[in-house]
């Protein structure tokens, strides 16, 4: 990264990082004090969701230049369409903002394989 560089795009970084935080943090932190799986289940799943949307509608095509969608072909097949940005275009993107995405992505994912393994072995965050 740039010594004095900034995020290109603040807002969209922020909900880049929000979503994936808050299914995070509310999963860990009601189950310290909430006994309803179901409940913490269903807000979880609806953050992540959200998250889902953030990040496949607006920070990977805004951050990093990534977006990708199905069609339905003329056969009746789905098809799915991947785009990115060519070399040129990728070299303007900001770097802060592209390690932002990446890291937060795979972080996210290693946070959740943690709390899964939490939970497959009988750790419960409230003991």
């Amino acid at each position: 990264m740039a010594e004095g560089e900034n995020y290109a795009n603040p807002l969209t970084c922020f909900f880049h990082v929000l979503f994936k935080g808050a299914a995070i943090a509310f999963y860990v932190l009601f189950s310290l004090f909430v006994n309803s799986f179901v409940i913490i289940f269903v807000v979880t799943v609806f953050l992540a969701a959200l998250d889902f949307w953030v990040v496949k509608n607006v920070s990977g095509r805004i951050l990093v230049g990534l977006r990708w969608w199905n069609e339905i072909s003329e056969q009746g097949d789905s098809v799915w369409k991947f785009e990115a940005l060519d070399q040129e275009s990728l070299s303007r993107i900001n770097k802060k903002d592209s390690w932002l995405f990446w890291w937060t992505l795979y972080l996210t994912v290693y946070l959740l394989l943690f709390t899964f393994c939490r939970l497959l072995c009988g750790w419960h965050w409230g003991s």
